[in-house]
């Protein structure tokens, strides 16, 4: 009866670590208008957001994450890539300023290296650095015996995908191979997940001809691709089942993915509005506690792009996509909380998008 006590307590621990009641929100600083980071930390708080992204070791956001439970992504810019690649001293001395001298007071779930790196996408400066980068912060880790508690990924966005129609069928591009396979082959001896910016708005913005805004927006009444079986109603299960198919096809079926951004702008552009915008943020927070027609029934782990609205952006779209306004106050009426816990490990099964969508990340 004592170890059933025992086993018990181990487990409701490991519940309490990974479990979790909301959706992550991305915190990006790209505006002169935005609160002190103590108060950001305070409406995360206030709004039982429980899971953020932090796109540099900002260290006022550090100090002001102390004690506050919730779960951490912090990034490695990449502008500090080559400097951690060729330089195993200097990842160790970034995780001793930036992750253990924080840890466990914050709780350090995924460490970014890199944002939106691609031979492919303007960034193709950083390619040679990502991979290194990575070893070098996973050693870092693994020598402060954190190996087990912080994830070492990268997070891309979706134009190294080649071919994402039908999803089944998605494939990455033959020329993002060379630098992308070995770091699936990373992510899995890691047993890390994967992040990926998934943006159904840019999708639709560049083909709005072939892509309806329901099936954008989670609100189309029927399938509208049926890929073999499987019968798609919205266009971010399609593009995460053609991420998933492209992985398959690269030795990284066994990756979980973890949705990094997502998000719609309420102004600025193409089908910017208030009420899209809402529309798409309120049906994102429902679905992705379910999975996706390849895997289906799995909580997806996912990020809204972003906390507030920054006006030092471009162009004029990218200002606009905070879920509160820069003075704290909410632009929509959205429950970040879940109704179950859900676990990082998780996959998913759904279906897939209409036509072959133009997919990009512009974040």
């Amino acid at each position: 009866m004592a170890a059933m006590v025992i086993l018990l307590g181990f487990l409701l621990a490991t519940l309490q670590i990974t479990g979790v009641r909301s959706v992550g929100v991305c915190y990006g600083m790209m505006g002169n208008n935005l609160p002190p980071a103590s108060q950001v930390v305070s409406l995360y708080r206030s709004n039982n957001i429980d899971r953020l992204r932090l796109y540099d070791p900002n260290q006022a956001a550090l100090q002001a994450l102390r004690g506050s439970n919730i779960q951490v992504m912090i990034g490695v810019p990449n502008s500090d890539l080559q400097s951690l690649a060729n330089n195993p001293s200097q990842a160790q001395s970034w995780v001793q300023r930036n992750v253990r001298n924080y840890h466990p007071a914050v709780r350090f779930r995924y460490i970014a290296v890199g944002n939106e790196v691609s031979p492919v996408n303007g960034n193709a400066r950083f390619v040679p650095f990502v991979l290194p980068a990575m070893r070098n912060i996973q050693s870092a880790i693994r020598a402060a015996g954190l190996q087990n508690q912080i994830k070492v990924t990268t997070s891309i966005d979706l134009t190294l995908i080649g071919n994402s129609y039908p999803p089944s069928q998605g494939a990455f591009r033959g020329d993002v191979r060379g630098y992308f396979d070995p770091i699936i082959s990373f992510l899995v001896n890691n047993r890390s997940p994967l992040l990926a910016n998934i943006y159904p708005y840019f999708s639709y913005k560049d083909n709005p001809r072939d892509i309806s805004l329901p099936y954008a927006l989670f609100t189309a009444n029927a399938v509208v691709v049926w890929d073999g079986q499987r019968g798609y109603r919205n266009l971010f299960d399609a593009m995460l089942d053609a991420l998933y198919s492209a992985l398959e096809r690269a030795g990284g079926a066994s990756l979980e993915v973890v949705v990094s951004e997502s998000g719609w702008p309420s102004a600025g552009g193409f089908a910017t509005t208030f009420n899209n915008a809402k529309t798409y943020l309120s049906n994102l927070v429902r679905h992705v506690k379910g999975g996706t027609p390849k895997r289906p029934g799995r909580a997806i782990e996912t990020y809204i792009f972003a906390m507030f609205d920054e006006n030092n952006k471009e162009p004029q779209y990218e200002k606009h996509f905070g879920v509160f306004f820069p003075n704290k106050q909410p632009k929509y009426n959205i429950k970040f909380s879940a109704e179950k816990p859900w676990d990082v490990f998780a996959g998913n099964d759904t279906t897939t998008t209409s036509t072959e969508e133009s997919l990009k990340s512009d974040m």
